[in-house]
This record gives C-alpha cells, structure tokens and sequence, in this order.
C-alpha cells in the first residue's frame, strides 16, 4: 500500500499582514512577561486588552498572541502551555541560545514539530527583526536591541498600535517567583540588568506616539512646568529631553496654557519674584485635584528617565521636593517637586487672600511650604543639579539667568543644551522656522541659528562673525550691559576645552567610546 506523504506545511502569515487584517490598530493591548509585577496578574483587570506574552509567560495567562524570540521556549513548553495562545508569533530567523540561529523560520518549520503543526493550523506568525536576515523585504523591520519586550512593543507599535500596557516588563535582575524553574535563562543574554531595555523602549514611546506604561501604575505621567511665553523655546527643550527618555508615556504641559488667573498681592514683598513663581500652586486645579504631578521650573534639561523620579515612594507626604547637597548650605528648593494633587487643596486666590491678611508670608509660602504640611526633601539633589553637571546627573538646573543658554553665549554647560536642541532639530519636534521665529521676537540669541547652520555646540567656539550676530541682543529679562556682566568663560583655558570637545565628538570617538561603555555594562 503507497504513503502519501504528509501535505508541507504552509508558510506562516507576515504579524503586518495579519495585523491589517484583523484591524488590530485600536485595541489597547497588554504585554506581559515574567518580571515581578507578573504576580499581580491574579489581582488586576485585563479583560479590556488584547493579550500578548512573553516567552514562557504564557504559562501564567491565555493570550492573543505568544511572542517567543528564542526556539528553545517553544520546545520547553507542554503543547497545553502552547495551545493557551491563539497565535505564536517568531522573528523571520528566530534566535537559538540568545542568538540568531542557523535557519530561518521555513527552515525551523521542517525540523520542529511543534512549529510545523502551528503552520498547518494557521497559528503561526512572524515580523522581521533586526537581529538576522529578513523573510520579505516589504515588511517592516522590528527593532530589537536587548530584550524580547522591545521586539514585542516595536511590532505592534509598527502595526500602528497606540495604547499598551504591561505586567512584569520589569527592570532589575530578577523573575516572578512562579519562573523560579527557568532561572537559568535569566539574563542570559549577558547583559547587567533589564534596566537596559527601558532605552529603546523609551525611543519607541517617543518616536510612535504610545500610550504605553504599566498596568499597575500611573500612566501617563505629568509633568507641569512653569514658564512663560518668553521662556518657551526652553520649555520645548526640556520636554523633549524628557520625553525621548522616559519609558512610560509622559506629557509636558506648560502651566500658564491652563489660563488660570493668579491674582498680584497687594504687599511688594509678597509677590512673585518671576512671572511664573506661583504657578506651581496651579497645579493641583490643573491636573483635577486627583493623581500625581512633577513640577518643574523651565531653565532645565533632563538627562535620565524621568519614570525614576515619578515612581518615588511618597508615604504620607503630600509633597517630596529635592534635597540639596550637605555641603550646599542652601534653604530647601522647590523647583522639582511631586505632588499628590488629591492632597493638596490649594486654591491660587485664597493663597494670595492668606497673603494679603498676614496669615502667611513670601518665605513660608515659597521657601517653607506651609501649604504642604508633612513634606519632605526625598528627592536626590541629583534631579535638581545646580550649574553642575557629570555622568551621574539626571537634571541639569539652569539658575543663573544672565547666562542661560538661550540667552547668552557663556554658559559653560551650553554645549550640553544646545547638543538638545540640535536634536530636537533632527527629530522634527522643533521646527528651524519656529527657531528663528522665537529669535525674531527676541527670546534667543541670534548665535543659536548659526550654531545649527553649522553644527556647533559649543558656543564657547563662535567665531568672531558668528558673536557679532548678538552684539545687538538684549535678553527679554534683563540687559548685561547695564549689569555689568563679565565674561569669564572667553579665557584661553576655557575655549581650549571647548575646543577639545568639539573635536572629540566630530572625531568619531565620541560614539565609540559610548559602544564600548555599552558593551561593558551589558
């Protein structure tokens, strides 16, 4: 009696093909991997999102889609953990012992059983990723740098996917007790922690527009900033450093666009000694009386993701400001702050009422917050770094207003915003026409268009046609002719170290340096 051999196995359907199809884009979904905060899955709703696993966190969940990057999950699993979702979804050349394996996944079909009953029940689904060869090339290419929940969001936020969520997508070194039997492949890509992935997820949130964030935390974050129409170039500056590193979807919102009127009290000494100084009791009203809020003044620019500060233990505190270093010998600074809005019942015309009846003063309402009883100083100076600024910094305070970037051409830390900028430039959040335009109404210095003309940082470098531009310029908040400002930082020494930078970066060096520290800290 003939054999008729067994019908191949059809090819497995491209995710963006099969994401069209199913008119996937505006489901919220939910990422889920094998962190700690995975045990919270018995404890919190996730009936309104479509479900995709990581790995072998199928075994906690059913999903919509299982997403294994490695072949070794596949054939660790039972056929009940795999049948537990509808569709498994693998890179083109899926990856053997953390790395792109010999074959790819028409290869694997033929030699796994398991992928070859998946193909024949439709079941199996692939993307290209960045790691190895692609199965078509008009597909999408998913980017993958460290961890499989970075190939994961990157491919549904490709298949235009807005709104995710995540359970055990953690950082730090550890599994959910419940993985304790697959230890062995904890972080057995040799990197040093799975704090690394929050980089390129952060990129993604920032360059797709998500909505993305834990399920089980505040999302998204809120950042309100106090500033005015003046200042709104570094307003622009310092959300975009904010929110290309921050891995939960964060919004900066300028506080004076709340059109909310502060009322002037009627004694001298108790009004704002900037425009903007009481707008920080705006925003409790702002954000609903309800939730957490960051405060931040505008003179700033961000270097860490800002999800560190926003997800602080509070206890009772209403308020948390930062600390000053021990040797700083300054009064408490609240110019970074998180606020618990639902605890804080300010009300900017009743302050003002308190003010002009002697209930309260400038010094205890600004400089020792009586309106928030039972604050504290939690927060490390580290994310209020006054003129200073090392490898160690997560925001750099710009509080000498005389030479603020911007405005001046002394700063010796002006490099490191104006390098901002130039990105933001690149990205297209800032546009080359709303710079000059925000230099035509005189709230930059001319300079700054040359700088980006031509690929300058530093302005300690400006050639003498490029710093005549500003012979002319009058900061909006003060002259420096008048103030009889030097100009330390023109010294040898300093343009000598300018000098050594720029050519350190155009070098290529630079960028080299960085690939290695990278390498190390894998």
């Amino acid at each position: 009696m003939d054999v008729i051999p067994e019908k191949t196995p059809p090819l497995p359907l491209a995710f963006d093909e099969w994401a069209r199809c199913n008119a996937i884009a505006e489901d919220c979904w939910i990422i889920v991997g094998k962190g700690p905060t995975s045990a919270k899955l018995a404890t919190l709703d996730t009936s309104a999102h479509r479900v995709m696993t990581l790995n072998h966190a199928i075994r906690q969940i059913d999903a919509h889609v299982a997403h294994a990057i490695d072949l070794d999950v596949l054939t660790s699993l039972t056929d009940i953990e795999i049948n537990r979702a509808r569709f498994w979804l693998m890179p083109w050349v899926p990856h053997v012992a953390n790395r792109p394996g010999p074959d790819d996944l028409q290869a694997c079909i033929a030699k796994i059983p398991v992928l070859a009953r998946l193909a024949r029940e439709g079941r199996l689904l692939w993307y290209n990723a960045s790691t190895a060869g692609t199965g078509n090339p008009a597909q999408p290419v998913v980017p993958v740098r460290f961890f499989s929940a970075e190939a994961a969001l990157n491919v549904l936020a490709l298949s235009g996917v807005r709104h995710v969520r995540t359970l055990g997508v953690d950082g730090g070194r550890t599994y959910a007790p419940a993985f304790s039997d697959v230890s062995a492949t904890l972080l057995a890509n040799r990197r040093s922690s799975f704090d690394r992935q929050f980089e390129s997820i952060a990129d993604s949130i920032f360059r797709h527009d998500l909505d993305f964030g834990p399920l089980d935390e505040e999302v998204p974050i809120r950042v309100y900033v106090a500033t005015e129409r003046a200042q709104m170039l570094a307003t622009r500056v310092l959300e975009y450093s904010i929110r290309r590193r921050s891995s939960i979807t964060t919004r900066v919102h300028a506080i004076c666009d709340f059109g909310i009127s502060v009322p002037q009290p009627r004694d001298l000494t108790n009004r704002p000694r900037t425009p903007f100084s009481f707008q920080r009791f705006l925003i409790p009203e702002a954000a609903g009386k309800a939730g957490r809020a960051i405060y931040l003044d505008s003179d700033m620019q961000v270097f860490k993701d800002i999800r560190a500060l926003w997800s602080q233990p509070m206890g009772a505190a209403p308020l948390l400001s930062a600390s000053a270093p021990a040797d700083d010998g300054r009064r408490p600074q609240f110019s970074v702050m998180l606020l618990d809005c639902g605890r804080l019942d300010w009300d900017i015309a009743d302050i003002v009422r308190q003010l002009d009846c002697g209930r309260l003063d400038y010094t205890q309402l600004m400089y020792e917050m009586k309106l928030a009883p039972g604050w504290r100083a939690d927060i490390s100076s580290r994310w209020n770094s006054l003129e200073h600024y090392d490898n160690g910094t997560c925001l750099l305070h710009y509080t000498d207003m005389e030479v603020q970037p911007w405005i001046s051409t002394r700063n010796p830390l002006a490099y490191l915003w104006v390098a901002e900028l130039r990105h933001a430039l690149a990205s297209g959040f800032i546009s080359m026409d709303y710079l000059r335009g925000e230099v035509a109404q005189g709230f930059a210095r001319p300079s700054l268009v040359w700088q980006m003309d031509h690929d300058l940082d530093d302005p300690l470098l400006l050639p003498r046609e490029a710093r005549a531009l500003d012979r002319a310029y009058v900061p909006p908040f003060m002259s420096l002719e008048t103030r009889g400002i030097g100009s330390p930082w023109t010294s040898a020494r300093a343009r000598a170290r300018a000098l050594m930078r720029h050519v350190y970066r155009r070098s290529g060096l630079s960028n080299a340096l960085t690939r290695a520290r990278n390498y190390v800290n894998r």
